[in-house]
């Protein structure tokens, strides 16, 4: 039967972020007062996140859902633009290589690859097409050919990622899956193997009192998320 293997990205393939390289795109291409008023008023409250005073993964996932109504009116072809830009100067610069190229193994010996993330699909799409991967991200919703600021439905992280990810699965099984954060238990508990890449905390005590295996590359280059 096929091998599947499945992947989250921020924080498990890459050291980057989608959020920060959207604030890049939007900083240098014509929208730098726009996401300066969005940025701003949000600071204290990654402050909040940081300490654990407010929940970090709702906070996160507002935080994308705000940001989405940056790109309302944009074409479809500008999204993927900008999408295209995040990989070059955020994602893949932060790669981490022994997880893509543990990926890589797999795909070259027959395993299908997805990568199952709540960042916007146009982004993760062009990340998986970089490594030969399927992706299931949070779709963008358009109206009329431009985009709505909206997600068309809701964002794939959590239970909702995995609930996709067993949609797609179709009943076949999954040999391994990879994450970063308590957002992704529930897809590593649908693997043969999981494996705990970078663990935020959460995830690590989860790792370890299941007998996952972590990993974490030699001197690794790791920039914080939005908390």
């Amino acid at each position: 039967m096929e091998r599947v293997v499945a992947s989250d990205l921020e924080g498990t393939l890459t050291a980057g972020s989608t959020w920060r390289g959207v604030g890049r795109y939007l900083s240098e291409y014509g929208s730098k007062g726009a996401y300066r008023l969005f940025l701003y008023p949000r600071l204290p409250l990654v402050w909040l996140a940081r300490r654990g005073w407010i929940d970090v993964q709702a906070f996160r996932e507002r935080w994308m859902r705000d940001l989405t109504r940056l790109l309302g009116g944009w074409t479809e072809a500008r999204i993927d633009e900008m999408a295209a830009w995040v990989l070059e100067h955020e994602l893949w610069p932060e790669r981490r290589e022994v997880v893509i190229a543990e990926l890589a193994a797999a795909r070259d010996e027959g395993a299908r690859l997805i990568l199952a993330s709540g960042t916007y699909q146009p982004v993760l799409r062009a990340f998986a097409e970089r490594i030969g991967a399927e992706a299931l991200g949070t779709e963008l919703a358009y109206l009329d050919g431009r985009a709505t600021g909206r997600f068309a439905g809701t964002m794939g992280t959590g239970e909702e990622k995995a609930a996709r990810l067993a949609a797609t699965l179709g009943g076949a099984t999954l040999d391994a899956a990879y994450g970063d954060s308590a957002a992704d238990i529930a897809m590593l508990e649908m693997a043969s193997a999981a494996v705990a890449v970078h663990p935020e905390p959460d995830l690590e005590r989860v790792a370890r009192a299941r007998g996952w295996r972590i990993l974490v590359e030699p001197a690794a280059a790791s920039r914080p998320d939005p908390t």
